[in-house]
């Protein structure tokens, strides 16, 4: 993935982490925005402190970026308890999973990010581990093989996921509490940057971070990314307060117009406008005609995309809706081929 293209990638990257956890709320009152998520969380803590219990298990699901692993941290630390952190792709056999799950102590955290990437036969022992708070755990091979059952403490499982629909229906239905996260508004995002600055001991003014926030594609993790190429393009070339004009132009320079857009969204854009007269295209070749990797135009140009409705998905490929045309520039001509092809559909 080009650098330009991870400046809007709202996956977590190696130089984001040590930023991101500096900039991290820590409770529920610093939390911004995702109100119905953060009051659905209020009361499912509150109920199990009064209790004295383990949290119910909780799923939290939506876009990478948008506060899962936040919300997550903040369940432990409301709770009073350690967090316990592993991620699906990283739990590849049921024993992994068994070492995690027989360490854990007496209401713990444990918060599994990408949870659809679990391998099967560790989501089936996670099964019986959240409902029953036991693991049976083999001994033995062949037709000797023995199953020892083992208790484990009680302990709340946090799973994140940005593809709740691929999950098994069995580990779906044992979560109490369903958290799914939206996509931020504008004025959420200002108070994200404004908060980031302060923090990072940056000047900013409320056009500086207004700026910042409209080209942010709704997610603060690529908010703060560009908050802090902002201030790198603003110590150089002036004097380090982070305005308007210093937000538009450093962001000018990396190609991320006032709409969210990079070059390669404007590509895939151009591509299916001049290329391919509005669509349909299929993903492959709409991905050799810009240059890129499939798996980047569809997790992360084409969501964008979807969502602001430049871009439509059909059955028969991907197709450049009336306000995609608008925003190419394509012509009147090129337009009405496209809406005949469709039959006066776009």
């Amino acid at each position: 993935m080009s650098d330009e293209k991870e400046l809007i990638d709202p996956v977590l990257h190696d130089d984001d982490v040590l930023v991101e956890t500096a900039l991290r709320p820590t409770n529920l009152d610093e939390f911004i925005g995702q109100i119905r998520a953060r009051e659905q969380l209020n009361v499912a803590l509150k109920a199990a402190i009064s209790r004295g219990a383990a949290a119910d298990h909780m799923l939290m699901s939506g876009p990478a970026g948008l506060g899962k692993t936040t919300l997550a941290t903040i369940t432990a630390k409301e709770l009073g308890v350690p967090l316990r952190v592993t991620s699906g792709p990283t739990i590849t056999h049921a024993g992994d999973l068994a070492a995690v799950l027989t360490s854990l102590n007496n209401g713990e955290v444990l918060f599994i990010d990408e949870i659809h990437r679990t391998a099967k036969p560790a989501l089936e022992m996670l099964y019986l581990a959240m409902e029953d708070f036991r693991v049976d755990v083999m001994v033995g091979k062949g037709p000797g093989a023995t199953a020892v059952p083992l208790e484990i403490a009680p302990f709340t499982l946090v799973g994140a996921t940005t593809k709740a629909g691929v999950l098994p229906s069995p580990l779906r239905d044992r979560f109490g509490l369903t958290i799914h996260l939206d996509f931020y508004e504008v004025a959420e995002l200002v108070q994200i940057v404004t908060r980031s600055a302060a923090l990072l001991h940056l000047v900013i003014e409320d056009l500086g971070a207004h700026e910042i926030a409209k080209r942010s594609r709704g997610t603060p993790r690529i908010a703060n990314r560009l908050l802090r190429r902002v201030r790198d393009w603003s110590s150089v070339n002036s004097d380090g307060v982070i305005t308007l004009a210093a937000a538009s132009a450093a962001l000018d320079l990396y190609e991320i117009d006032p709409a969210g857009l990079d070059r390669l969204d404007r590509a895939v854009l151009a591509a299916l406008v001049n290329q391919f007269q509005g669509g349909p295209v299929g993903l492959s070749t709409l991905a050799i005609a810009v240059g890129e990797e499939m798996s980047t135009i569809s997790e992360v140009v084409e969501p964008y995309l979807v969502r602001q409705g430049l871009l439509g998905r059909t059955s028969r490929g991907r197709v450049a809706t009336e306000l995609g045309y608008h925003v190419i520039g394509g012509t009147s001509a090129q337009r009405d081929t496209q809406l005949r092809f469709h039959g006066g559909k776009s």
